[in-house]
């Protein structure tokens, strides 16, 4: 039986022998996943390959087209290094290195598509048991603006249905969208520096029994760090998810789902956010930290938020918020709308929603729970006192002030 083993520094294209990994990673992969498919025809055997990428700097000129199941990418090493510090230094003449390292691909789609990665198959059954491990997408540049997350790069896209899909130990920079998944199920999204991105994870569609959990995440002001629409069963657990994207958990019409043990930290209002009908999710143990934008280059931007809007915000029924810490730190000249009290928690909608046993460390006052007059039965315990809790007229609940 052929190999199942491949390496993009020695295949060779039949036909066109001068591309290389080096000159074009992407037609490089493409020939091979052509050849798995033909050394491997069986319906009933299909063991699938390894694709390996050393070390190198490697130039994606063709996107990747993944359209069978069982493969594994895998470089060794995600190479991450900030692009944003790099672009915003001046003169970098004394630095030890300026670009990102390890198995790196510099994503430079020259032939019109959009994505460096696109996995997509039509018919049944949908595609499975893809592994995306340890290697380094480089957007290399957002021009002319450094600072503007838009360059129309995406690292990684599926278009159709997954089971079973695996995205580990990648780094990912300088791409205005990292990771944009859709109808997924038991994807698991691990251990990745994701960063300097517009947007870092966007799960759409719809999606199932999905984890995204160990990564270190940092959005652009004009995108989401983790986006998940119509999902059901989705745990995102021990992510650092630092500034400065619009949102740290961005949750749409989704039920059923876990946001725990994560260290989240944001320049602006809503980092956690329920949109549409979301019912019965839990956010438990999670610290927030929200303080001001402090990198003079960036001072301008922001989501468009105000501090009445909560750093948790909770649309629908049934949900739990409890055991988390919050911490704002925001100079009052900071605050918007002027004279405002922040809020932690807006409960917008819904009924039976459940906050209790929040704590929060504040510079100023705050209101840590504040219920919409449209809310109905809601539990508020020991959030704190009754001059921090608000809520306005029609508003139905149960409230017991911390002690």
């Amino acid at each position: 039986m052929p190999s199942t083993i491949y390496d993009v520094t020695t295949w060779t294209i039949p036909g066109s022998p001068s591309t290389t990994a080096y000159t074009d990673i992407g037609a490089i992969v493409n020939s091979i996943i052509a050849d798995i498919k033909t050394n491997q025809p069986s319906q009933a055997s299909k063991p699938g390959a390894v694709i390996y990428i050393p070390p190198g700097d490697y130039s994606l000129k063709t996107r990747i087209v993944i359209d069978l199941s069982y493969l594994q990418i895998k470089g060794s090493g995600h190479g991450f290094t900030s692009s944003s510090i790099r672009y915003n230094a001046g003169n970098t003449s004394s630095w030890h290195e300026l670009w990102p390292g390890g198995s790196r691909i510099r994503v430079e789609n020259t032939d019109g598509n959009a994505e460096a990665i696109l996995i997509s198959r039509s018919g049944d059954p949908r595609l499975s048991s893809i592994e995306l491990l340890d290697f380094c997408l480089d957007g290399i540049s957002f021009t002319p603006n450094q600072n503007s997350y838009l360059n129309g790069k995406i690292g990684i896209r599926s278009t159709t249905a997954t089971d079973s899909l695996r995205i580990r130990g990648l780094g990912m920079v300088y791409l205005e969208r990292g990771i944009v998944i859709t109808d997924a199920d038991a994807l698991h999204i691990q251990g990745n520096f994701l960063c300097e991105n517009g947007s870092c994870i966007e799960l759409v569609s719809s999606g199932q029994a999905c984890m995204v959990n160990d990564n270190m995440i940092g959005a652009g002001y004009v995108g989401f760090s983790i986006f998940a629409e119509n999902h059901f069963g989705l745990i995102v657990s021990g992510n650092n998810i630092f500034p400065r994207g619009k949102s740290s958990v961005h949750l749409k019409n989704s039920t059923n789902n876990t946001i725990s043990a994560n260290r989240l930290h944001a320049f602006y209002p809503g980092m956690i956010q329920m949109e549409g009908a979301c019912h019965n999710n839990l956010i438990g143990s999670n610290h927030f930290l929200r303080v001001a934008e402090s990198f003079p280059a960036m001072t301008g931007f922001n989501n468009g938020l105000d501090d009445l809007f909560g750093l948790v915000q909770l649309n629908g029924s049934g949900n739990t918020v409890v055991g988390n810490h919050f911490s704002y730190d925001v100079p009052t000249a900071n605050i918007k709308p002027a004279g405002a009290t922040p809020t932690m928690v807006l409960v917008k909608s819904g009924s039976n929603n459940y906050v209790a046993t929040n704590h929060t460390a504040a510079n100023v006052a705050v209101r840590t729970v504040v219920l919409d007059g449209s809310t109905v039965n809601t539990k508020v315990l020991d959030c704190g006192t009754s001059a921090e809790f608000q809520a306005l007229t029609g508003a139905t609940y149960g409230f017991r002030a911390t002690p």
